[in-house]
C-alpha cells in the first residue's frame, strides 16, 4: 500500500461501519443483521455507528429497539436533528469512529451479508477496497443503468482513470476520509473522493458486488439536487487535475492490487 495513512493511529478495532438512516423503519433493523453477520463471518474487530438523519418515521425507535436486544455488541446511535445528508453523515460517522478501516453502508438493506463480508475480507489489501457491480443491480431500472455507466465514463474521461464503478461505497483507510473528505454535497461525493485519492497515490483493489434495489425506488438522478452535485464533483475533479497541470505536480501513480475474483459472491434474490 502507500503510506497515505501511515500517520494513522490503528486504534484498538480494525473496522468501523457506519449506516445511514433516512425512514428506513421496514429495512433498518435487516440492513443491521447483514452487517452484523458480515463482520462476524470475517471475524474481525468492529463498531458499528447508525446515523439517523431526521427520519419522520419510527426508524429511530426500531434502531433503540435492536440495540436493547443486542447488549454488550458495540453499536452506537447518534440522531441528527435535521436533515444533513448522505455527504456529511458520512464525513461524521468517520469523526465518531475510531476503526482503522472504515466503511458506509445504506440503511435499505441494498447489500446482503456476503456482499459485505467480500468487501470487507479484502481490508488491508489497498488503500481503497472499491466494488463493481458485475452485474446490473437486482431490481434496477434500465434508466438507472445507463445513467450510472455515462456517469461513470464522464469521471473516467475527466479525471484519466479507469475506475469501472464509482457509485458503490469503497472500504477507506478512516484517516484518509478525515483528510481528504469530498467537499461534495450530494450524490457524487464518493467519486470526488475517490480521485482525490488516486491523485494522491493511493493504492486500490477492484472488487466484484451486486446490490438490491428493495424499495423500487424510481431514478431520482435528474433531479436538480443531484444534478448540481454531479455538476460539482465534475468540475472539482477537471479543475484539479487542470490545476496539477498548470503548476507541473507529477501526481504519484495509483497502484492496481489485482484480487483473485473466486471471491465473486453469489447473486440472489430475496423478497424485501
Amino acid at each position: 500500500m502507500s503510506d497515505l495513512g501511515a500517520g494513522s493511529n490503528d486504534g484498538e478495532i480494525q473496522l468501523t461501519v457506519a449506516v445511514t438512516c433516512y425512514n428506513e423503519e421496514a429495512l433498518i433493523t435487516d440492513t443491521l443483521d447483514s452487517v452484523l453477520g458480515a463482520v462476524t463471518k470475517i471475524g474481525c474487530s468492529y463498531e458499528i455507528i447508525i446515523i439517523d438523519d431526521a427520519s419522520r418515521d419510527n426508524s429511530v425507535r426500531k434502531i433503540q429497539e435492536y440495540i436493547a436486544s443486542h447488549p454488550g455488541l458495540p453499536i452506537q446511535l447518534k440522531v441528527n436533528q435535521i436533515n444533513r445528508g448522505l455527504s456529511n453523515n458520512f464525513v461524521d460517522a468517520a469523526f465518531f469512529g475510531r476503526g482503522k478501516y472504515y466503511r458506509l453502508t445504506a440503511g435499505d438493506d441494498g447489500e446482503p451479508a456476503e456482499v459485505l463480508a467480500n468487501l470487507f475480507q479484502h481490508m488491508g489489501k489497498a488503500d481503497l477496497i472499491i466494488p463493481y457491480n458485475y452485474r446490473p443491480v437486482i431490481d434496477k431500472s434500465r434508466l438507472r443503468i445507463l445513467l450510472s455507466g455515462a456517469y461513470t465514463v464522464l469521471v473516467n474521461l475527466i479525471s484519466g482513470y479507469h475506475i469501472r464503478y464509482y457509485n458503490g461505497l469503497a472500504v477507506h483507510l478512516r484517516s484518509n476520509v478525515l483528510r481528504w473528505h469530498s467537499r461534495s454535497h450530494g450524490f457524487a461525493f464518493q467519486a470526488d473522493l475517490i480521485t482525490r485519492l488516486l491523485d494522491e497515490g493511493a493504492s486500490y483493489a477492484q472488487v466484484p458486488s451486486y446490490s438490491i434495489d428493495r424499495k423500487g425506488r424510481t431514478s431520482t438522478a435528474l433531479s436538480m439536487r443531484n444534478v448540481l452535485s454531479v455538476t460539482h464533483t465534475l468540475l472539482e475533479i477537471g479543475i484539479r487535475r487542470l490545476r496539477n497541470a498548470i503548476y507541473g505536480r507529477k501526481t504519484p501513480m495509483p497502484v492496481e492490487v489485482f484480487i483473485e475474483t473466486s471471491s465473486t459472491p453469489t447473486e440472489h434474490r430475496s423478497d424485501p
